[in-house]
């Protein structure tokens, strides 16, 4: 090869190589910038709940007390009755998306290999109960609930999982739809061979095929449970029945009160650094689960295809 085919050569070779790395540090860029959009809330909201009275008066602390101090998440600790509201939320939370988890894939297993008479028209409802957002039922569903005695009590969140629908349960019917029709009908008719039966042949084998599909539905229900806050101050009505979301909200709300009345708008804003203690203890136990569920999250909505909410 000529001295200049060789230069030719590196020269390419170089250019490459550069361009490689400008996209890798382009990529860097992008998901640094990402990233920074969505710690940044969370940063600032640790930041402003570890600060007193002398640090938000400070014209020199911006980010980093002077002192550090968690006497702000002792405050809510105590006025959100953390132990009593969490178990509440735990409860609920759990509970209706264990529930979720396996009656939305039974009726998804349905829908994707059955034709049934009225496929058409269910399958239309579960897509409009997907569609349609729950303002616009509530004033019926409200009644209904009321005249079975179900007020100031937990069955409007567990009952209706039953059935496969509660909160966003028409999206995970149709997630275990498109699952299960992705999935090769040889496995249904191997286990039909061996003498299983419709309901047998679901759980032994498509149930535990599904486990994508379960996580990213075991994880979506519970966040969406946890912070759901219109239908928990619906049915819930007395301070003893309250979940941590509605601890919060009238803990701020109490908060805003207080200032309105004393006159203090326009003083510094410690009451809102001490809601903001109370906001990252609300969210502390979901930022704990996706610690440990973050991988098994990414696969699953890959393996499901799912590309936003």
């Amino acid at each position: 090869m000529s001295r200049q085919a060789q230069l030719s050569v590196n020269t390419q070779a170089l250019k490459n190589r550069a361009g490689k790395w400008i996209g890798t540090i382009f990529h860097y860029i992008v998901l640094l910038s990402l990233s920074f959009v969505f710690v940044y809330p969370v940063l600032y909201m640790f930041s402003r709940s570890l600060m007193l009275q002398t640090d938000v008066v400070d014209a020199t602390v911006l980010w980093v007390p002077k002192q550090l101090s968690f006497a702000n998440y002792a405050n809510v600790f105590k006025a959100l009755n953390y132990v009593h509201s969490g178990s509440i939320s735990v409860f609920i939370s759990v509970t209706a998306a264990v529930i979720q988890a396996v009656t939305c894939a039974i009726a998804g297993y349905g829908f994707a290999r059955y034709r049934f008479p009225g496929y058409a028209l269910f399958f239309g409802i579960v897509v409009f109960a997907f569609l349609v957002p729950p303002e616009t039922y509530v004033v019926p569903l409200f009644i209904f609930y009321s005249d079975l005695g179900w007020m100031n009590t937990y069955y409007p969140f567990i009952v209706p999982t039953l059935f496969g629908h509660g909160l966003r349960g028409a999206l995970y019917v149709l997630i275990f739809t498109q699952f299960f029709r992705g999935q090769p009908h040889e496995l249904e008719e191997a286990a039909r061979i061996d003498g299983a039966g419709a309901f047998k042949t679901f759980w032994t084998i498509m149930f535990p095929l599904a486990r994508s599909a379960v996580i990213v539905v075991l994880l979506f229900s519970i966040v969406w449970h946890w912070n759901d806050l219109f239908q928990p101050n619906l049915f819930l009505q007395e301070n003893k029945y309250f979940n941590l979301a509605q601890m919060l909200n009238l803990y701020s709300g109490a908060e805003a009160r207080e200032m309105t009345e004393t006159g203090a708008m326009g003083q510094p804003p410690l009451e809102r650094y001490r809601t903001m203690a109370g906001a990252l203890v609300t969210i502390l136990p979901l930022l704990i689960l996706y610690l440990f569920t973050q991988r098994y999250f990414v696969e699953s909505i890959e393996r499901t295809g799912i590309a936003g909410d």
